[in-house]
C-alpha cells in the first residue's frame, strides 16, 4: 500500500474511537518512488496512537488478504454474520470511521449468533440432535456390515 493509504485507513481507525490492532507486513508501505518506505512512517503512527492501538509487523497481511478464501469470509462476516464489514479495496479515513463506529451493531449481532449457537449445542438444539442421527447411522451401519476377523 501506499503511505497516503496506510495514513488514511490509521485516521479512520484512530477517528473511529475503538481500540484496534493493525498488521503492517515490513516493506509493505510503498513510498512516491515506488521503493519501499522507511519503517519511520509505521513508528510514528505506532507512537502516536500507544494509548488505542497497536501496529505489529509479523503477519504476511498480503498474501492473507490475497488468499481466495478472505472473500469468502468477509462476505459471510458482512452480510451473513453480520459482525464485521468488507471494505474491499478502501483506503479513506471517513469512511473506515463510519465502519469502526458501528462496532456496537456488530457486538449485538455477535451476541445474537453466540446464542444461536448455545441452543444449537443444547439436548434440544439442531447440531446435538444431528449428532445423534450421525452416531445412530454409523452405529446401525456397523452392525449390517459383516465384520473381518483378523487372526495372526
Amino acid at each position: 500500500m501506499s503511505k497516503e493509504q496506510l495514513i488514511e485507513l490509521w485516521y479512520g481507525l484512530v477517528n473511529g474511537k475503538s481500540k484496534f490492532f493493525l498488521v503492517v507486513r515490513p516493506d509493505s508501505v510503498i513510498g512516491k518512488d515506488g521503493e519501499g518506505e522507511d519503517v519511520d512512517v509505521v513508528k510514528e503512527l505506532f507512537d502516536k496512537t500507544k494509548d488505542r492501538g497497536y501496529i505489529v509487523d509479523w503477519a504476511p497481511q498480503e498474501a492473507v488478504l490475497n488468499h481466495p478464501a478472505v472473500g469468502v469470509n468477509s462476505r459471510i462476516v458482512s452480510e451473513v454474520w453480520r459482525i464485521g464489514l468488507d471494505m474491499k479495496d478502501v483506503c479513506d479515513r471517513k469512511i473506515v470511521e463510519v465502519m469502526v463506529d458501528r462496532k456496537d451493531e456488530f457486538a449485538k449481532s455477535a451476541a445474537e449468533l453466540a446464542k444461536l449457537t448455545i441452543q444449537s449445542v443444547s439436548s434440544a438444539g439442531s447440531s446435538y440432535s444431528n449428532l445423534d442421527r450421525l452416531i445412530e447411522d454409523i452405529s446401525e451401519m456397523s452392525l449390517k456390515t459383516p465384520q473381518k476377523l483378523i487372526v495372526s
